[in-house]
């Protein structure tokens, strides 16, 4: 079945490349693939990426995609290695979907709560107790109850929230899955700070955005992105609960109680969201990312469809500054303790985010580059890491870059 997929996808390639040389051609025109010269990189730099990722996988990751692109084409897409090794080995794919784990906040969470705002239906000085009234404000050891959180501290993680909070507790009390029990219970549970004052980073914060987006526009978060955003991109292979026949496309991630999770989503709290949550369960391929971060770069725009606006999208991308030292955007980390995908080479002014599961993206809007890559470094047991992996990999690719 792989074989013919990789056959399958090569055709596809090919009648891609031609139909994106024919005049007038009237098929949406996705990002090509271009020798690296022609937009200022060096091929010579760029093949230490080989040796890389060569070295990570079997040792740290059992598989890697690589994607990097610059001024609207794609100048390297390699897979190495597996995508997976257990029970069976099977070798990894371009076309491989990988679950983005923590990438759902800024793809998928942020881009819904920024369009709502566009829309005039929600503004970042809102309180989240407006949409979800049972949210609780922090109260400290003299019993002072705090200002309650807003939406951009939910955004940039400086709500107050714990980072996560027991999903195999709320399993048994509640069953699975249990959706409104999750929320209900972030709303309540004790903030550890006043909103604003200190920056921890929270799943539970995103949870929380997915559901007001769900309670704003009537629409659960998957249904309102898929319309939204990634359908009118031609993201076809960007979706939550990913169906059955899409299976032996999807990277598994974890084996958990004897059963290796492949198109589950591996985060538990996504699990017991039902696959559909702010924080984790969106899957994708590098194609599909590409797009997407072709769009920003493009100021909101791909292929003559205008997602997001200039101002939104520069809204988004930038420290937010009546929390500037949380060194986040609305929904995308600029300059953290997580933002090992910079690496040490890019200019200030780019952004990205990395997802659980071993996923990352990195954006530099100073040199028009982005830098997709995906691994399943959990799999089969959570103990791979790509910590380093993502900066060498940043590091090769902004060294690479010797033109304007």
């Amino acid at each position: 079945m792989r074989c013919l997929l990789t056959l399958f996808s090569w055709i596809f390639f090919c009648c891609e490349m031609l139909l994106l040389t024919l005049p007038n051609a009237v098929f949406p025109q996705t990002l090509p693939v271009i020798p690296p010269e022609t937009v200022g990189m060096s091929a010579t730099q760029l093949s230490h990426l080989d040796q890389i990722l060569l070295n990570a996988t079997g040792q740290k990751v059992p598989g890697a995609v690589i994607l990097v692109g610059r001024h609207g084409k794609i100048v390297v897409r390699k897979a190495y290695g597996n995508a997976q090794i257990y029970p069976s080995i099977e070798s990894l794919e371009i076309t491989d979907i990988f679950d983005l784990a923590s990438i759902t906040k800024p793809m998928a969470t942020a881009t819904a709560i920024m369009l709502l705002i566009e829309e005039g239906q929600l503004r970042l000085q809102d309180l989240v107790k407006q949409f979800i009234p049972e949210f609780s404000e922090f109260t400290d050891d003299s019993g002072k109850v705090h200002e309650p959180a807003r939406i951009y501290h939910l955004l940039t993680h400086t709500s107050g929230l714990p980072a996560y909070t027991n999903a195999q507790k709320l399993e048994k009390t509640y069953g699975k899955p249990c959706p409104d029990s999750i929320i209900q219970h972030i709303a309540r549970l004790k903030k550890i700070a006043p909103p604003g004052e200190k920056f921890k980073y929270s799943c539970l914060g995103f949870i929380t955005l997915g559901e007001i987006v769900k309670r704003i526009s009537g629409l659960p978060l998957n249904q309102f992105v898929e319309a939204r955003v990634f359908k009118p991109l031609g993201m076809d292979q960007t979706l939550f609960n990913p169906p059955a026949e899409l299976v032996e496309r999807i990277v598994p991630t974890e084996r958990i109680d004897d059963q290796l999770l492949r198109g589950t989503v591996h985060d538990p709290l996504a699990r017991l969201m039902g696959g559909v949550s702010g924080n984790a369960g969106l899957f994708s391929t590098a194609n599909d990312i590409a797009i997407f971060c072709q769009m920003l770069l493009n100021q909101g725009i791909f292929n003559n469809v205008r997602i997001l606006h200039p101002l939104t999208v520069k809204r988004m991308t930038s420290i937010y500054e009546p929390v500037a030292s949380a060194g986040r955007g609305l929904g995308w980390d600029i300059y953290t303790d997580y933002s090992s995908n910079k690496g040490d080479l890019f200019p200030k002014g780019g952004f990205g985010h990395t997802g659980y599961t071993g996923t990352s993206v990195w954006i530099d809007p100073t040199t028009d580059v982005f830098v997709i890559l995906l691994t399943n470094r959990v799999h089969p047991h959570d103990d791979g890491s790509v910590i380093q992996l993502r900066s060498y990999v940043a590091n090769v690719v902004a060294a690479s870059i010797i033109e304007p």
